[in-house]
């Protein structure tokens, strides 16, 4: 299970992450002018208002998690085996959640419990986090927009109607609507992903394949070692009981199957 929380607690955070329209890095960033700046911060004070993030995860969060869970589990196993590249011909019909319910018949108060644990870690998190993001955001803004423009959206922000825009602008992509939009989503991107990875092996296929533990010299074992910060000895026990437990298999059922147990397995406190 911990797999398909990560996925969905990755997905909350490209969602939750203010952004304006992606550009390259400077390697070296020109101080950004003060006055700009400062008209920069009462942009964001509308836009991006501290306790932005608890108002995001107070109940909006737990429900579009919910939606999201609710949608993975209900894929159907051949469009999740098609991710892998295996060949899903010999599987039958059925969806992840009812292969759950014979794994684990409390798979969902297990899912539902674990999702609010994550959710409200998270939340703390990032309600600490935020000060900094708002800077952020203020320096971004001072270096899109000039003096007049900053000034322009100021003036419309400080009016009723700007006010209201403002405030939710952000919380509005966490919408019913909008997530009604994007879960119906997700088995298109499910159907699309065993031609996406074609098209990866493709790229990819020039370059050399990854080396195997085994294909290590001494000296790059140790290195290894160092860099994990554990013995030889220990690194050579792992990779060993790695290699033991490696089970490579063309069988898609196999396959889905395998990783099914591992999912339970790891819903499972350590």
């Amino acid at each position: 299970m911990r797999p398909v929380l990560a996925a969905a607690g990755a997905a909350f955070l490209a969602l939750a992450a203010p952004v304006l329209a992606a550009e390259p890095a400077p390697v070296a960033p020109a101080p950004v002018d003060p006055a700009r700046l400062a008209a920069a911060r009462q942009t964001v004070d509308y836009v991006f208002p501290a306790g932005t993030y608890g108002r995001m995860m107070g109940g909006t969060m737990d429900k579009l998690m919910d939606t999201i869970m609710d949608s993975t589990m209900r894929l159907p196993l051949k469009d999740l085996a098609g991710m892998t590249g295996v060949d899903t011909e010999t599987l039958g019909e059925g969806s992840l959640a009812e292969m759950m319910e014979i794994y684990d018949p409390a798979y969902k108060e297990r899912m539902r419990l674990s999702t609010r644990a994550m959710m409200d870690e998270m939340m703390g998190l990032m309600t600490t986090f935020e000060p900094e993001i708002r800077s952020g955001l203020a320096s971004a803004y001072a270096r899109r927009f000039d003096g007049g423009q900053l000034a322009e959206m100021n003036r419309f922000f400080a009016t009723p109607t700007g006010k209201a825009y403002a405030a939710d602008s952000y919380l509005i992509m966490m919408s019913p609507d909008v997530m009604e939009k994007m879960t119906a989503f997700m088995p298109q991107m499910m159907k699309a992903m065993p031609a996406i990875i074609g098209k990866v092996k493709d790229a990819t296929a020039g370059l050399p394949k990854p080396r195997t533990f085994a294909d290590l010299s001494d000296a790059e074992k140790d290195k290894l070692a160092k860099i994990l910060g554990i013995s030889r000895e220990k690194l050579d026990e792992n990779e060993a009981a790695k290699a033991a437990d490696d089970v490579v298999t063309d069988d898609a059922g196999e396959a889905v199957m395998d990783n099914a147990e591992d999912a339970v397995m790891d819903a499972e406190p350590e």
